[in-house]
């Protein structure tokens, strides 16, 4: 039986953030966010009811629903730990990541030089994960919701770099909102997130 997801409220600290407007966030999250939630949730209804008969790889109702579901549930995981992992006083990452971030990346800097680059080149996200299989951190790059995951990986700390994440601020220029996004990090949610893979 289909059970409807709900949406996840904003912290009051994300009307409050340093360089990224009150405007900003609700836009995102009311239109965005919340576009997401519902869209999955009808997609969730549809696949109820749909024949799972006479199927291929090419297209059918159930295949494209099958392929919609992922895009629009991933937009929803991905920007409830977006929001979630901001409004926080950014600077130096604290606790048990501090260590694995220097032990994985050299040091702080390097991983913040190549976190930046990653969001200055991905058409979508960045999401600083830990890899199960090599037990290490990595940025991965993904351009879509769906494309780019992986698999065997939990999402630590996470950017959309979509232009809907910054246009109402600072047009087409993605530097200095990355730049903001820096400054506002909850490194207290993302130590949180890497001491207990996926408690969210």
């Amino acid at each position: 039986m289909h059970k409807e997801i709900i949406a996840k409220p904003l912290k009051p600290e994300l009307l409050k953030l340093d360089g990224i407007s009150t405007k900003q966030i609700t836009e995102h999250y009311e239109i965005l966010y919340k576009g997401y939630v519902k869209t999955t949730n009808e997609i969730r209804r549809k696949l109820s009811q749909v024949s799972r008969e006479n199927q291929n790889p090419r297209y059918t109702e159930f295949r494209e629903l099958k392929v919609e579901e992922t895009f629009n549930l991933n937009g929803v995981v991905l920007h409830e730990l977006y929001f979630n992992n901001l409004g926080g006083d950014g600077g130096p990452p604290i606790g048990k990541i501090r260590n694995a971030i220097i032990h994985n990346f050299g040091s702080i800097e390097k991983w913040e030089e190549d976190f930046k680059a990653a969001a200055a080149s991905s058409r979508g996200w960045v999401v600083l994960a830990y890899d199960f299989r090599d037990k290490r951190l990595h940025n991965f790059l993904l351009d879509a919701h769906n494309v780019g995951v992986i698999q065997s990986s939990a999402p630590v700390l996470i950017i959309d770099v979509y232009e809907h994440a910054y246009f109402i601020d600072y047009g087409a220029k993605r530097a200095p909102y990355i730049d903001a996004f820096m400054k506002n990090i909850d490194w207290g949610v993302v130590n949180h997130r890497f001491e207990t893979p996926w408690r969210e």
